[in-house]
């Protein structure tokens, strides 16, 4: 997902969450052939230096570069893109109707042994701007009700159908992804702790109502309930990265997500440098390294 100026008039909270499937039993050699690493801006550590490809954002100290760095594979592939959404995987990304990077799952070949993928939070939104979409409306409707919960009033059920449509699409390219690679080992990477579970500790940092940031918090816990179920049922293994980073949520005070004004290179609402290794420990703990 992806942080843009054209969202910093909503109080600098619109930044996007912006980041193929094998047996149980794929290969043991996973990580020592061809890696690919896929998905949105939380796999190519959007903002974390040194950035390369354009508008995907793409870090050389994403959780990608650390895993291949310590797993040292034959050939390693990086086609992570901020912003991208799940049809991102099978069809170019446009960003204001401007192709910034071609179909995904165009990476992933016969002979890759190693996928990661963290995508899904972009389709809460409808725009280019994914999750910001939401972050806009949840900043600018808490002036109409401080002390409720507004944005939840709005959205009703809406975020919940839009994932499961979201996530039966998922299903649909993990199934191509398979095809594709059939002997690849398939880790589908979920979010981190982007909020706490106490709202209290955002008063002050975040131009929500407590009630609404409670309500954001269960948002993306269902996102990420949901895509652990889709890659489960599609015998991928689902990698936590909501427990090991719980404690260093963007309003705490040992940020590894960062907040609406980062403090470290990052773009606001992503992993820093740290959360990104906290993520990538994450991948090599579920590879058993």
């Amino acid at each position: 997902m992806k942080w843009s100026s054209a969202l910093a008039g909503a109080g600098l909270l619109a930044a996007t969450l912006t980041t193929g499937v094998s047996p149980a039993h794929a290969a043991d050699s996973a990580g020592t052939g061809k890696y690919v690493a896929l998905g949105d801006s939380y796999a190519a550590g959007a903002g974390v230096l040194s950035q390369s490809a354009g508008l995907c954002m793409r870090s050389d100290h994403n959780y990608g570069h650390l895993v291949a760095a310590a797993l040292a594979p034959s050939s390693y592939v990086d086609k992570t893109c901020a912003g991208a959404k799940v049809s991102a995987l099978s069809t170019p990304h446009k960003d204001a109707g401007v192709v910034v990077n071609g179909p995904q799952l165009d990476a992933v070949t016969a002979d890759t042994s190693l996928i990661t993928l963290t995508i899904t939070g972009n389709n809460l939104g409808r725009s280019d701007f994914g999750f910001g979409d939401v972050a806009v409306v949840c900043s600018a409707v808490s002036l109409t009700n401080p002390f409720g919960t507004p944005c939840r009033d709005l959205y009703k059920d809406t975020l919940s159908t839009w994932l499961d449509e979201a996530t039966a699409q998922l299903a649909k390219d993990l199934g191509t992804m398979r095809a594709k690679a059939p002997k690849a080992r398939v880790l589908i990477v979920g979010y981190p702790s982007v909020l706490p579970d106490d709202p209290t500790k955002c008063l002050g940092q975040m131009p929500v109502t407590t009630g609404d940031l409670t309500f954001l918090r269960s948002v993306l816990g269902e996102l990420n309930d949901k895509v652990a179920k889709t890659a489960t049922a599609a015998g991928a293994t689902y990698v936590d990265t909501l427990g090991p980073t719980k404690g260093h949520d963007s309003c705490s005070a040992d940020k590894w997500v960062e907040g609406l004004i980062p403090t470290k290179p990052a773009v606001p609402l992503h992993p820093n440098a740290t959360g990104e290794r906290a993520m990538a420990d994450a991948v090599l703990h579920a590879l058993g390294r």
